[in-house]
């Protein structure tokens, strides 16, 4: 009798955390959206999440593309660095990015990237495959879904914005 109730609970309080992200079905198209539409994403943001602090900038949109950067540190030690574009592709957009140790040694291959197609998109959030960021006023919320052998995990990011780059 334990086991189903567990099972139950287990499905109440996982079912709102792993809602937060959306996925396309395989060979779905990705959503509609423009790139020029999210500047409540720009400027300069901290927080924490993957158990240490991380800060993240996005610049203004030009030419369809908007650029930015993430840094992830525990302990005061760099652990890992991004650099990000939301590129315009057509009627969608998606995002592009490439992850780089401390030494500035890529992850990916040269010509490789990690992508994430556009699911959705409204005045304040951005549904990526896997992927979401959130805006409420001065705060931003994401929430990546990782997959590591065969294990999915959500990782939530939880941001403030910043009036100044810090110094």
């Amino acid at each position: 009798m334990k086991t189903p109730l567990l099972i139950i609970l287990f499905c109440l309080v996982a079912f709102p955390i792993f809602s937060q992200v959306k996925h396309l079905k395989e060979g779905e198209k990705p959503g509609i959206g423009k790139v020029e539409d999210l500047d409540w994403v720009v400027g300069y943001w901290s927080g924490t999440g993957l158990g240490g602090e991380c800060d993240e900038t996005w610049m203004p949109a030009i030419d369809g593309t908007m650029v930015g950067t993430f840094r992830f540190w525990q302990d005061g030690k760099l652990i890992f660095s991004e650099f990000m574009n939301l590129i315009q592709d057509g009627e969608t957009f998606y995002l592009k990015l490439k992850h780089f140790n401390p030494d500035l040694s890529g992850w990916e291959e040269k010509d490789e990237w990690t992508i994430f197609p556009l699911v959705g998109v409204d005045e304040n959030t951005i549904w990526f495959h896997g992927f979401t960021m959130k805006r409420e006023g001065d705060k931003m919320a994401l929430w990546l879904e990782l997959n590591e052998n065969g294990e999915k995990d959500l990782v939530e990011f939880s941001y403030q914005k910043q009036d100044l780059l810090g110094f």
